[in-house]
């Protein structure tokens, strides 16, 4: 039988603070496929017929309850009459929204790093 090997555990840095934790992908993701559709006054059936998802599955989607697929993300988007980049620059914008203090700590600190003389790529 195998003996297990136990690894000491790699304190993570310290991430700036902004009040809570950052929101996930899936849960922005959700929040614009909902405003989405009630835009459009429609119901979770009628959007998941379109898009060939269950009415469960949209809903758990729209609660960042599920990871779906691109594919299945496509399939939502193009229920909604809208593109998948349309959908994903307007998460993008979300998120960014959502994520002020933590890439404004980013931005200054590439701003110092560079005003040194040397260059800092922010993600």
């Amino acid at each position: 039988m195998a003996d297990l090997i136990s690894f000491p555990r790699t304190p993570r840095p310290d991430r700036p603070k902004s009040g809570g934790p950052e929101p996930l992908w899936r849960q922005m993701l959700g929040d614009q496929l909902r405003r989405r559709r009630h835009e459009r006054e429609e119901t979770l059936t009628e959007t998941a017929e379109k898009a060939g998802v269950s009415p469960q599955y949209l809903s758990e989607v729209e609660r960042g309850l599920k990871e779906p697929s691109s594919e299945m993300i496509a399939a939502i988007a193009g229920a909604l009459d809208t593109s998948l980049i349309e959908l994903t620059s307007a998460v993008a914008d979300d998120l960014r929204s959502a994520a002020v203090p933590a890439s404004a700590a980013v931005s200054v600190s590439a701003a110092v790093s560079v005003s040194r003389g040397s260059f800092a790529l922010a993600a």
